[in-house]
């Protein structure tokens, strides 16, 4: 077995099943299990991983994403040891810091100080080296005088700053963010995603696992996109991110309605002259569908990252022809860096209006913007800026 320096996460062939869920009641499933078993055959069980291989040096960030159920929470469970694999090997090295829930490592009937002691005592902390830091957690978690008051009096605000202070501040080897910061507020998101670049400027390797892909590649240098038990892709996080963008675009126009009364038939969105899609430059929108009725209705289009909220929405209010009509818009200056995105588009009735056809929000096609490369904000933090934004600069 090869030694690994402090904050390295090893896994080779690692395969994790859960039991099937149960779907009689008690009594009768097991009735149904001893006749299983009586025929010689095995009990049902649920694969969530399977054959996963991974490799992350001290000091990096990678990045977790898929939908909801694809395993993410259960791998990172595994790097922390709280469950262990089926089959495989899983090797973390080095101290632990993990956000994986809510209240995640914090216990409800003792105080705030209290469970500061105990995590730190956990991860292997002397107690003057937590004190030392004490200061510093009750800070950041904003909680005052309720440090002394039990956790389970505290509101889930509270309990989340808490649980991300005491993880991030006592300096883990390896720190573990499970989606959890999406419950905060945008100050306090913005408050951990500084204090996750300097916890990793100092050398903690970070799992960040969220469904904010945009945060995703700001903070990762790789992720990893698991899909179906197993791992669809894993590389640079831009790459990664692109690729499930484009898969979760896929889905949604699969899962459309399509006897909703109106039809989108083409799409072509192009730059100057009918070239390519520039930042700041105007882009030319062309769309043709087909009404089953003539109707009044606006039409909207956004430009999304994903299937995240659309970083614009424009909309146009008109009288709609029966049959095939074409549809153009002209934007004068692209509000967006590099990048690639997808344009939606939907178009609604006012109510009691009379007619009843519609387009429901969905994707109408993707793009590729070509342009400044986003930048991050100062101070390290690590949020890119999802709009193009010129201007001119003069110090006197």
């Amino acid at each position: 077995m090869p030694t690994f320096p402090k904050g390295t996460v090893h896994a080779e062939q690692v395969w994790k099943r859960f039991r099937a869920d149960r779907t009689l009641p008690l009594f009768q499933e097991q009735i149904k299990l001893f006749g299983r078993w009586l025929k010689g055959e095995r009990r049902d069980y649920r694969w969530v991983l399977r054959d996963i291989n991974l490799h992350v040096e001290p000091g990096k960030t990678h990045g977790i994403i898929g939908v909801n159920g694809s395993g993410k929470s259960t791998l990172l469970k595994m790097i922390c040891q709280t469950t262990f694999p089926s089959a495989g090997s899983i090797t973390s090295v080095g101290r632990i810091g993990a956000l994986l829930e809510v209240r995640s490592g914090i216990h409800p009937d003792l105080s705030g100080r209290q469970n500061v002691f105990l995590y730190g005592n956990i991860l292997g902390l002397t107690r003057a080296e937590i004190a030392a830091k004490f200061d510093d957690i009750v800070d950041f978690a904003e909680i005052g005088d309720a440090i002394d008051r039990q956790v389970k009096f505290y509101s889930t605000g509270m309990a989340i700053r808490l649980g991300f202070a005491i993880a991030a501040f006592l300096e883990p080897d390896i720190l573990l963010v499970d989606e959890v910061l999406a419950v905060g507020d945008a100050r306090f998101q913005q408050k951990c995603l500084e204090r996750i670049s300097q916890v990793v400027a100092n050398g903690t390797t970070l799992f960040y696992v969220s469904h904010d892909l945009p945060t995703v590649e700001a903070v990762c240098d790789r992720a990893m996109w698991l899909a179906d038990s197993y791992v669809r892709a894993d590389g640079p996080a831009r790459d990664v991110v692109n690729l499930y963008r484009a898969s979760v675009e896929e889905q949604a126009s699969m899962t459309v309605a399509h006897d909703t009364g109106v039809r989108i038939l083409k799409v072509e969105i192009t730059g100057p002259d009918g070239g390519q899609v520039v930042s700041g430059e105007e882009v030319n929108l062309r769309i043709v569908a087909e009404s089953e009725e003539a109707m009044f209705g606006a039409f909207h289009i956004g430009v999304s990252q994903g299937t995240a909220m659309p970083v614009f929405v424009l909309r146009y209010a008109s009288s709609f022809p029966e049959g095939q009509f074409e549809l153009r818009c002209k934007m004068h200056s692209l509000p967006l860096p590099k990048g690639r995105y997808s344009l939606w588009g939907a178009m609604r009735a006012p109510r009691n209006s009379g007619p009843t056809a519609n387009l429901p929000w969905q994707p109408l096609t993707s793009f590729e913007a070509f342009g400044p490369i986003p930048i991050k904000a100062p101070s390290g933090v690590m949020v890119l800026s999802p709009v193009y934004v010129p201007a001119d600069w003069e110090l006197s």
